[in-house]
Protein backbone atom coordinates (compact mmCIF):
# COMPACT_ATOMS: atom_id res chain seq x y z
CA UNK A 1 0.00 0.00 0.00
CA UNK A 2 1.58 3.29 -1.04
CA UNK A 3 0.76 5.97 2.08
CA UNK A 4 -1.29 9.40 1.17
CA UNK A 5 0.17 12.30 0.98
CA UNK A 6 2.51 13.88 3.58
CA UNK A 7 1.25 15.86 7.68
CA UNK A 8 3.86 17.57 9.85
CA UNK A 9 5.24 14.47 11.29
CA UNK A 10 5.86 14.01 15.10
CA UNK A 11 9.77 14.86 15.98
CA UNK A 12 12.09 11.34 16.29
CA UNK A 13 13.01 13.00 20.13
CA UNK A 14 9.11 13.54 20.96
CA UNK A 15 9.07 15.40 25.22
CA UNK A 16 8.35 12.48 27.41
CA UNK A 17 9.69 9.83 25.59
CA UNK A 18 12.59 7.95 24.24
CA UNK A 19 14.38 9.17 21.32
CA UNK A 20 13.71 7.15 18.01
CA UNK A 21 16.22 7.42 15.53
CA UNK A 22 14.40 7.94 12.30
CA UNK A 23 13.97 4.93 9.66
CA UNK A 24 15.77 5.81 6.74
CA UNK A 25 14.43 3.88 3.48
CA UNK A 26 16.64 1.36 1.94
CA UNK A 27 17.11 2.00 -1.81
CA UNK A 28 14.63 0.89 -4.11
CA UNK A 29 15.62 -2.55 -6.03
CA UNK A 30 17.56 -2.70 -8.91
CA UNK A 31 16.26 -6.58 -9.82
CA UNK A 32 14.62 -6.80 -13.24
CA UNK A 33 12.64 -9.86 -12.27
CA UNK A 34 9.19 -9.92 -14.01
CA UNK A 35 7.56 -8.09 -11.56
CA UNK A 36 3.18 -8.73 -10.93
CA UNK A 37 1.32 -5.77 -12.57
CA UNK A 38 -1.28 -4.88 -9.75
CA UNK A 39 -4.00 -2.56 -10.24
CA UNK A 40 -3.14 0.60 -8.31
CA UNK A 41 -6.24 1.73 -6.46
CA UNK A 42 -7.18 5.26 -5.00
CA UNK A 43 -9.27 4.64 -2.06
CA UNK A 44 -9.59 8.48 -2.02
CA UNK A 45 -12.16 8.24 -4.57
CA UNK A 46 -14.47 6.71 -1.93
CA UNK A 47 -15.09 10.19 -0.81
CA UNK A 48 -15.88 11.04 -4.80
CA UNK A 49 -19.80 12.62 -4.94
CA UNK A 50 -20.17 11.31 -8.35
CA UNK A 51 -22.04 7.84 -8.25
CA UNK A 52 -19.53 7.30 -11.57
CA UNK A 53 -16.58 7.56 -10.26
CA UNK A 54 -17.28 5.21 -7.06
CA UNK A 55 -18.88 2.39 -9.53
CA UNK A 56 -15.49 2.87 -11.48
CA UNK A 57 -13.66 2.28 -8.60
CA UNK A 58 -15.95 -0.71 -7.69
CA UNK A 59 -15.70 -2.36 -11.31
CA UNK A 60 -11.40 -1.66 -10.86
CA UNK A 61 -11.61 -3.78 -7.67
CA UNK A 62 -13.75 -6.45 -8.87
CA UNK A 63 -11.13 -7.11 -11.86
CA UNK A 64 -8.24 -6.20 -9.64
CA UNK A 65 -9.73 -9.27 -7.11
CA UNK A 66 -10.73 -11.58 -9.98
CA UNK A 67 -7.60 -11.19 -11.98
CA UNK A 68 -4.74 -10.94 -9.24
CA UNK A 69 -5.90 -11.20 -5.58
CA UNK A 70 -3.85 -8.27 -4.12
CA UNK A 71 -4.74 -4.94 -4.66
CA UNK A 72 -1.91 -1.44 -4.08
CA UNK A 73 -3.44 1.45 -2.50
CA UNK A 74 -3.24 4.93 -2.43
CA UNK A 75 -4.40 7.47 -0.69
CA UNK A 76 -5.68 5.46 1.84
CA UNK A 77 -5.61 8.24 4.75
CA UNK A 78 -2.06 7.14 5.89
CA UNK A 79 0.37 9.61 5.63
CA UNK A 80 4.49 8.61 4.72
CA UNK A 81 5.25 10.34 7.69
CA UNK A 82 2.84 8.02 10.32
CA UNK A 83 3.84 5.18 7.90
CA UNK A 84 7.94 6.20 8.71
CA UNK A 85 7.46 6.63 12.24
CA UNK A 86 5.75 3.19 12.51
CA UNK A 87 9.48 1.64 10.41
CA UNK A 88 11.12 3.78 13.14
CA UNK A 89 9.29 2.17 16.17
CA UNK A 90 9.57 -1.04 15.17
CA UNK A 91 13.68 -0.90 14.64
CA UNK A 92 13.64 0.87 18.01
CA UNK A 93 11.98 -2.10 18.99
CA UNK A 94 14.30 -4.85 17.73
CA UNK A 95 17.39 -2.67 18.94
CA UNK A 96 15.98 -2.38 22.48
CA UNK A 97 13.92 -5.20 23.17
CA UNK A 98 15.54 -7.01 26.54
CA UNK A 99 16.72 -10.83 26.51
CA UNK A 100 14.42 -11.13 29.17
CA UNK A 101 11.60 -9.96 27.56
CA UNK A 102 12.84 -11.87 24.21
CA UNK A 103 12.25 -15.21 26.53
CA UNK A 104 9.16 -14.36 28.24
CA UNK A 105 7.31 -12.87 25.34
CA UNK A 106 8.42 -16.31 22.62
CA UNK A 107 5.69 -16.89 20.67
CA UNK A 108 4.22 -20.50 20.43
CA UNK A 109 3.07 -20.99 16.63
CA UNK A 110 2.45 -24.48 17.38
CA UNK A 111 -0.86 -23.19 19.26
CA UNK A 112 -1.82 -21.36 15.93
CA UNK A 113 -0.90 -18.09 17.41
CA UNK A 114 1.52 -15.57 16.76
CA UNK A 115 1.24 -13.82 19.35
CA UNK A 116 4.55 -12.68 21.27
CA UNK A 117 8.13 -12.14 19.77
CA UNK A 118 9.31 -14.22 16.83
CA UNK A 119 12.97 -14.76 16.82
CA UNK A 120 15.62 -14.40 13.39
CA UNK A 121 15.98 -17.74 13.31
CA UNK A 122 12.86 -19.76 11.28
CA UNK A 123 9.37 -19.96 12.28
CA UNK A 124 9.17 -22.47 14.79
CA UNK A 125 9.90 -21.77 18.53
CA UNK A 126 13.00 -23.93 18.64
CA UNK A 127 15.70 -22.00 16.73
CA UNK A 128 16.88 -23.61 13.24
CA UNK A 129 18.72 -21.51 10.17
CA UNK A 130 19.43 -17.75 10.09
CA UNK A 131 16.58 -16.18 8.32
CA UNK A 132 16.96 -12.54 9.57
CA UNK A 133 13.09 -12.03 10.24
CA UNK A 134 12.35 -10.54 13.39
CA UNK A 135 8.86 -10.05 14.55
CA UNK A 136 6.66 -9.11 17.13
CA UNK A 137 2.56 -9.64 17.22
CA UNK A 138 -0.24 -8.30 18.97
CA UNK A 139 -3.50 -9.99 19.19
CA UNK A 140 -6.54 -9.21 21.30
CA UNK A 141 -5.23 -10.14 25.23
CA UNK A 142 -1.98 -8.51 24.12
CA UNK A 143 -3.63 -4.86 23.79
CA UNK A 144 -5.76 -5.52 27.15
CA UNK A 145 -2.32 -6.65 29.04
CA UNK A 146 0.83 -4.06 29.09
CA UNK A 147 3.07 -7.15 30.58
CA UNK A 148 2.57 -8.69 27.50
CA UNK A 149 4.14 -6.31 25.15
CA UNK A 150 7.71 -5.40 25.29
CA UNK A 151 9.19 -2.49 28.01
CA UNK A 152 11.05 -0.79 25.75
CA UNK A 153 7.59 0.11 23.80
CA UNK A 154 5.23 1.03 26.27
CA UNK A 155 6.04 4.64 25.92
CA UNK A 156 5.08 4.45 22.62
CA UNK A 157 1.55 2.35 22.50
CA UNK A 158 -0.57 5.72 22.16
CA UNK A 159 1.25 6.19 18.80
CA UNK A 160 0.91 2.25 17.89
CA UNK A 161 -2.98 2.05 19.07
CA UNK A 162 -3.83 5.50 17.39
CA UNK A 163 -2.46 4.21 14.13
CA UNK A 164 -4.33 0.99 13.77
CA UNK A 165 -7.86 2.21 12.80
CA UNK A 166 -7.58 4.55 10.12
CA UNK A 167 -7.60 2.24 7.20
CA UNK A 168 -9.85 -1.17 6.67
CA UNK A 169 -13.24 0.49 7.36
CA UNK A 170 -13.13 2.18 4.10
CA UNK A 171 -11.89 -0.77 2.79
CA UNK A 172 -14.56 -2.99 3.79
CA UNK A 173 -16.69 -0.49 2.94
CA UNK A 174 -15.22 -1.21 -0.54
CA UNK A 175 -15.33 -4.75 -0.72
CA UNK A 176 -18.98 -4.49 0.28
CA UNK A 177 -19.77 -2.51 -2.49
CA UNK A 178 -18.15 -4.95 -4.67
CA UNK A 179 -19.84 -7.41 -3.19
CA UNK A 180 -22.88 -5.94 -3.55
CA UNK A 181 -24.21 -5.72 -0.25
CA UNK A 182 -25.06 -2.79 2.22
CA UNK A 183 -21.83 -0.50 2.82
CA UNK A 184 -21.84 -1.72 6.68
CA UNK A 185 -22.51 -5.49 5.85
CA UNK A 186 -18.76 -6.76 6.03
CA UNK A 187 -17.53 -4.51 8.80
CA UNK A 188 -20.95 -5.58 10.77
CA UNK A 189 -21.50 -9.22 10.24
CA UNK A 190 -17.93 -10.23 9.61
CA UNK A 191 -15.04 -7.72 10.90
CA UNK A 192 -14.46 -8.41 14.64
CA UNK A 193 -14.78 -5.90 17.02
CA UNK A 194 -13.52 -4.92 20.52
CA UNK A 195 -9.85 -4.02 20.30
CA UNK A 196 -7.01 -2.39 18.16
CA UNK A 197 -6.91 -5.32 15.77
CA UNK A 198 -10.37 -7.06 16.91
CA UNK A 199 -9.60 -10.60 16.58
CA UNK A 200 -6.86 -10.03 13.92
CA UNK A 201 -3.48 -8.92 14.75
CA UNK A 202 -1.06 -6.03 14.26
CA UNK A 203 2.84 -6.87 13.56
CA UNK A 204 6.03 -4.75 13.53
CA UNK A 205 8.53 -6.51 11.68
CA UNK A 206 12.16 -6.17 10.83
CA UNK A 207 14.04 -8.15 8.14
CA UNK A 208 18.17 -8.34 7.97
CA UNK A 209 19.37 -9.71 5.02
CA UNK A 210 20.40 -12.96 5.88
CA UNK A 211 20.84 -15.26 2.62
CA UNK A 212 19.27 -15.52 -0.50
CA UNK A 213 16.62 -18.25 -1.50
CA UNK A 214 13.42 -18.61 0.23
CA UNK A 215 12.73 -17.77 3.52
CA UNK A 216 8.78 -18.48 3.68
CA UNK A 217 7.03 -21.01 1.96
CA UNK A 218 3.72 -20.61 -0.18
CA UNK A 219 0.96 -19.93 2.75
CA UNK A 220 -2.18 -18.93 3.40
CA UNK A 221 -3.65 -15.87 4.93
CA UNK A 222 -6.84 -16.43 7.38
CA UNK A 223 -8.56 -13.66 7.93
CA UNK A 224 -10.72 -10.50 5.99
CA UNK A 225 -8.07 -8.79 5.48
CA UNK A 226 -3.70 -8.47 5.22
CA UNK A 227 -2.29 -5.10 5.04
CA UNK A 228 1.14 -4.93 4.01
CA UNK A 229 2.53 -0.85 4.07
CA UNK A 230 4.90 0.13 1.40
CA UNK A 231 8.79 -0.53 1.46
CA UNK A 232 10.88 -0.50 -1.86
CA UNK A 233 12.11 -3.91 -1.89
CA UNK A 234 11.35 -7.13 -3.96
CA UNK A 235 10.63 -10.01 -1.85
CA UNK A 236 6.86 -10.77 -1.80
CA UNK A 237 5.46 -13.23 -4.15
CA UNK A 238 2.07 -14.03 -5.61
CA UNK A 239 1.15 -16.72 -7.84
CA UNK A 240 -0.42 -15.23 -11.02
CA UNK A 241 -3.29 -16.80 -12.83
CA UNK A 242 -0.53 -17.67 -15.74
CA UNK A 243 0.59 -20.52 -12.86
CA UNK A 244 3.73 -18.92 -12.37
CA UNK A 245 5.57 -17.32 -9.33
CA UNK A 246 6.03 -13.55 -9.75
CA UNK A 247 7.78 -10.65 -7.55
CA UNK A 248 5.58 -7.83 -6.06
CA UNK A 249 7.45 -4.57 -5.10
CA UNK A 250 5.87 -2.71 -2.40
Amino acid sequence: MAPAAPFNPPAADLPGKPFVPEWIPPPVTKETHNFAQLQSVDLSLMDSEDPAVVDGLVQQVKKAIRDDGFLFLENYGVSLEQLHRQFALAQYLYSNISDEDKSRLLFHPETGSWSGYKHPYGFKRHQGPLDGIEQFNWYRPDWEDRSRTPSCLHPFMDEIEAFLPSVNRRLLTLFSRVLELPDDWLWDNVQSHGSPTSEGYFRHALFRPASRGLRMHGHTDFGLTTLLFSVPVSCLQIWGRDEQWHYVLL
